[in-house]
């Protein structure tokens, strides 16, 4: 894992480093300006390059040609399957500047469907205990994440994805950057129970 490089010059840990997969953990902007950089200095010439909260808005915001091979994780992308892109399309016709939703947003939604769903079910709004209990006992379902649940700690658990951003020839359409390498099963994706040490677990 690497610092962020420079505006003139990259870390050159990483240059020099026989790591095969050069990892950014950092994020918004600052993302943004390490993938730059590394394409710039074609650190990726010999390495792959990983941006750990890499997602659609840093893409958009770099352009595909500086971001190819990029490789990301992540819980949610808009073109995964025809129920996510029909929620993207919605939001991005509202959005200001007609964004497709990144995780964070999709997230968002997500957790506001399954609150109403336990508001349906009729349980006291007002009692925020009761309300957190009924939302972990009810499995979560919707066309964004799929089927999963909320876990005793409060862990929401869904599959997790491996992206690589893709091409320019091989994107269709304006936000069309990721294709799915690898999918991570739910059961697989988060620290298991036991090892958070989460003292809200009884």
């Amino acid at each position: 894992m690497a610092s962020s490089p420079t505006a003139t010059r990259p870390c050159p840990e990483a240059q020099a480093s026989p790591a095969e997969v050069i990892g950014f953990a950092n994020a918004g902007n600052d993302t943004s300006r390490a993938i730059t950089t590394a394409a710039d200095f074609k650190l990726s010439a010999n390495k792959k390059i990983a941006g750990l909260t890499t997602n659609v808005n840093n893409i958009n915001a770099i352009g595909l040609g500086q971001a190819v091979g990029l490789l990301a994780a992540g819980p949610f992308y808009w073109d995964m399957n025809e129920g996510t892109r029909a929620f993207a399309r919605r939001f991005q016709a509202r959005h200001p500047r007609h964004n497709m939703p990144n995780e964070m947003q999709a997230g968002a939604y997500s957790a506001l469907v399954h609150y109403f769903k336990i508001v349906r079910q009729g349980v006291d709004t007002s009692d925020g205990k009761a309300v957190i209990a009924a939302m972990k006992a009810l499995p979560t379902d919707d066309v964004i994440f799929g089927k999963g649940s909320i876990r005793a700690d409060g862990r929401k658990i869904h599959a997790m994805y491996l992206y690589e951003t893709k091409t320019p020839a091989e994107s269709r359409e304006p936000w069309d950057y990721f294709k799915v390498k690898a999918t991570v099963a739910a059961e697989d994706a988060f620290r298991p129970l036991s090892e958070g040490h989460c003292p809200l677990v009884k």
